[in-house]
């Protein structure tokens, strides 16, 4: 087996190919197979989506490009910026993962976020592409939790604060 466990350093070149899904390309504990079909486990410490051409190392060497597959999406272009925000925005809304273009926005494959964009006057259409959508504004995964045992990276919980307003 395979085993990937870093990001390569800079370099030309590669060894092998891994072919994968966005959802994939987010995990960071994953069993799989290379292009050649070779078993491969990837073993990574947490963070970003692995994005279409990142090289990994493996534990023997070698170098391992990433490709992201072509997924079933929906896409919609429009010139209004406007309209175009109000879309990103109630996506976004809604935890989606949006990959933004000039004028186009593509989103997973869902029938009931493609109705709710068509109600917003835009056209949804089927595309089959690979998806690289945005990582976010702190370049991490989802750094917010809804539970109620969380605490937030950026910013602390309300009830920390004291009756004066300063942080307990």
């Amino acid at each position: 087996m395979l085993l990937i466990n870093a990001f390569a350093p800079a370099g030309e070149g590669h060894d092998a190919e891994l072919e994968l899904s966005f959802e994939l390309r987010s995990k960071h504990r994953l069993r799989t197979r290379t292009r050649s079909g070779e078993e491969a486990g990837l073993f990574l410490n947490d963070g970003v989506p692995l994005r279409d051409g990142d090289v990994l190392q493996a534990a023997d060497g070698r170098r391992v490009r990433v490709r992201a597959a072509i997924e079933a999406l929906i896409e919609v272009r429009v010139s209004d910026a406007r309209l175009l925000a109000r879309a990103a925005y109630h996506l976004g809304n809604r935890h989606v993962h949006i990959e933004v273009g000039d004028g186009v926005l593509r989103i997973a494959a869902d029938s009931v976020l493609a109705d709710m964009l068509a109600q917003m006057g835009l056209q949804p259409l089927p595309v089959d592409a690979a998806f690289n959508p945005e990582t976010g504004a702190y370049g991490g995964g989802h750094h917010h939790s809804h539970g109620k045992d969380s605490t937030y990276q950026y910013a602390p919980k309300l009830h920390l604060f004291n009756e004066a307003g300063t942080l307990t």
